[in-house]
């Protein structure tokens, strides 16, 4: 006769695996909570200061639910959104061609370029575990090879579209609230107020990139794959801790 199972027996390897896919997936989760968070934090505090603005403007406050389904609300969320994901599509595009001597954030000074097909593993290069398109060498190949740049860049271009939109939305909205006319989006697109949201947003990421790419020539954080090793000379570059 075989044994009885353990008390708890059965749920142990399920609570194995759960613990498991939380550790390896903890960096993505980490910050998917946060941005959940940060994005409730900002609907709470967008919604209390919309709703002040209304007040002074002798309006009537709206609903929570109203606020974050507004045209204000969507306006605030996609001008940080689109800036986030330029800033990764040029840092994207720019690393195979640019080199920054000494960063981890630079490949090495000799491999500036696409790379041959046997570094990139593509092609007859492939092995098993690539990819099923990294072995192909026909527009499969092309546009996979490129993916994470193209998919960067039409979110981008995607939530800057939906900004412009929402914006257009927000300001309109705002000028009936004070008895002036309306505008179209075309004309929006070239107002000071576009523009404003832009590259108020632009200017910060891309000064937050070239801030870490150039101190991480200098600076350590040990144990961190955006940083060098602790003893690595300021001069290596390309190197990972």
């Amino acid at each position: 006769m075989s044994p009885a199972p353990e008390p708890g027996g059965a749920a142990a390897p399920d609570q194995h695996r759960v613990r498991r896919f939380l550790r390896h997936n903890s960096l993505g989760l980490f910050f998917l909570v946060t941005f959940v968070l940060a994005l409730a934090g900002q609907a709470v505090a967008g919604y209390a200061a919309f709703n002040n603005q209304l007040v002074a403007d002798g309006l009537a406050p709206v609903g929570f639910g109203a606020y974050v389904t507004s045209s204000d609300f969507a306006v605030d969320v996609t001008e940080n959104w689109q800036s986030e994901y330029l800033q990764f599509f040029l840092y994207i595009f720019a690393t195979v061609w640019l080199l920054q001597r000494g960063s981890p954030e630079s490949k090495e000074l000799d491999k500036a370029g696409t790379e041959s097909d046997k570094d990139q593993m593509v092609g007859e290069h492939a092995t098993a575990d690539s990819p099923r398109w990294a072995a192909y060498k026909d527009w499969r190949g092309v546009v996979f090879s490129r993916s994470l740049g193209l998919v960067m860049g039409g979110i981008f271009l995607l939530s800057w579209l939906t900004q412009s939109v929402t914006g257009v939305a927000a300001y309109n909205e705002e000028q009936l609230r004070r008895f002036q006319a309306p505008t179209t989006w075309a004309h929006y697109l070239s107002s000071a107020d576009f523009w404003d949201r832009s590259l108020q947003n632009w200017q910060s990421e891309l000064l937050a990139v070239a801030s870490m790419a150039i101190f991480a020539i200098y600076l350590r954080q040990r144990g961190s794959p955006e940083s060098k090793p602790v003893g690595a000379s300021h001069s290596a570059t390309g190197v990972e801790g």
